[in-house]
């Protein structure tokens, strides 16, 4: 087998943990399955080739490769921007739709029927705006560089590796050493009993939100500098996503990044044995059998 499917594997992997990790996150918060999160790392991709566009046309300086990578300053501003106006559009679609069904007492089914139905109005209102034709931040090409054992990487997919790292490590600390974080674990454990002790739950729901879309938003940056940017990139992450955060266990930000990149590894791997055209089939397979196994996930709690 190819050792390069490792590195393959893992830069997949650390693209669908991010998206993961923000899944986990709403769900061990608001309690239902956001379909619509595959949606927000295509709009966060868009987000920052807008961004990036209007800065390469205002100065050419704005696109010069920064060092080795393929990228200039305009990418990285983008991504800020991105990362912002996902949050954005997060917070809208809460306040227009999921605010209004929680308010009623909706039950999960409706949210989850809901949250279908806010992905495909994003979806085809992304399509509408920008076309389906594919795009890219960059056409430069680049050498991949020999790391040993037959495994090489571009400058590129090392930085999104590096980038991913550090993300889960911030929201791990931010979870367990800030107020903030304690808050959201103790809504998480109990919603009604954290709003009784002070503890303002619509704050934490709204930093959720942020949170989740902005991790969505630099997986989809990471994507679409890797690969390239469509509107259904979202809907492709979708089942590796939920395949991840379940795998991990609710709820648990280091668990919804590792089970990433064992299904990230888990797809390169079958690439390599059984052929390209079953690699989608394998998030499916792992998502079965950790339901069926361990259903409370790697480092999750049985209820």
């Amino acid at each position: 087998m190819n050792p390069q499917a490792i590195m393959d594997g893992l830069i997949t992997g650390s693209m669908i943990g991010l998206g993961a990790v923000g899944v986990t996150l709403t769900y061990s918060i608001l309690r239902f399955a956001n379909f619509a999160h595959g949606e927000f790392i295509a709009w966060g991709a868009y987000f920052a080739l807008a961004v990036a566009g209007l800065l390469g046309a205002i100065s050419g300086g704005f696109l010069a490769p920064i060092g080795p990578f393929s990228f200039g300053w305009a990418l990285p501003i983008g991504l800020l921007a991105a990362v912002a106006f996902t949050g954005g559009l997060a917070l809208v679609v809460d306040a227009l739709l999921f605010g209004r069904l929680r308010s009623q007492r909706s039950t999960v089914i409706i949210m989850v029927m809901a949250s279908f139905g806010a992905a495909l109005t994003l979806r085809s209102l992304l399509e509408f705006i920008f076309t389906s034709k594919p795009a890219y931040y960059t056409k430069a090409l680049q050498i991949a560089l020999p790391l040993g054992g037959g495994i090489r990487a571009t400058p590129d997919q090392l930085l999104s590796l590096a980038v991913a790292a550090v993300l889960v490590v911030a929201i791990h600390l931010l979870l367990t050493r800030t107020a903030i974080g304690r808050s959201m674990r103790a809504v998480s454990e109990n919603p009604a009993l954290a709003g009784v002790v002070g503890i303002e739950v619509r704050k934490v729901i709204r930093v959720v939100w942020l949170l989740g879309a902005g991790l969505a938003a630099v997986a989809g940056v990471i994507a679409g500098l890797l690969v390239q940017v469509r509107p259904q990139m979202g809907l492709d992450l979708l089942l590796p996503l939920f395949a991840a955060a379940i795998l991990g266990g609710i709820g648990s930000v280091p668990g919804a990044m590792l089970a990433g990149l064992i299904v990230g590894l888990s797809e390169a791997f079958a690439v390599q044995l059984i052929g390209a055209e079953w690699r989608a089939a394998i998030a499916f397979v792992i998502l079965v059998l950790v339901l069926l196994l361990r259903p409370q996930g790697i480092f999750g709690r049985p209820e």
